[in-house]
């Protein structure tokens, strides 16, 4: 029989197969309009405030590398399909150089 456990305050606590994890609200969690700032955060309470020190900090949000990871994505896609890598007929002309 499996047994299965939880984590309680850092301590693992084994649980019997009915167990259900009582439902959390985690609305103050999400930035949404509602409730935009975090747990025990003042820094910032509305997107304005947000974006200003992300500004200010130098910071940035993941939605910004959103076109570069697509593009990552698609280059190793291809990679992995096999397409030529011009790059790779010159690393192996150099490695086959340095052998001699």
């Amino acid at each position: 029989m499996r047994r299965r456990f939880i984590q309680i305050n850092g301590e693992l606590v084994e649980v019997g197969p009915g167990f259900r994890a009582p439902v959390q609200n985690h609305d103050a969690l999400l930035w949404n309009d509602r409730s935009y700032q975090d747990v025990g955060d003042s820094r910032f309470a509305s997107r304005s405030q947000h974006r200003e020190f992300m500004k200010r900090t130098g910071l940035t949000t993941i939605d910004d590398f959103k076109q570069q990871n697509q593009r990552e994505a698609e280059r190793r896609a291809a990679f992995y399909r096999g397409a030529p890598d011009e790059t790779r007929r010159a690393d192996v002309a150099r490695a086959m150089e340095k052998n001699r």
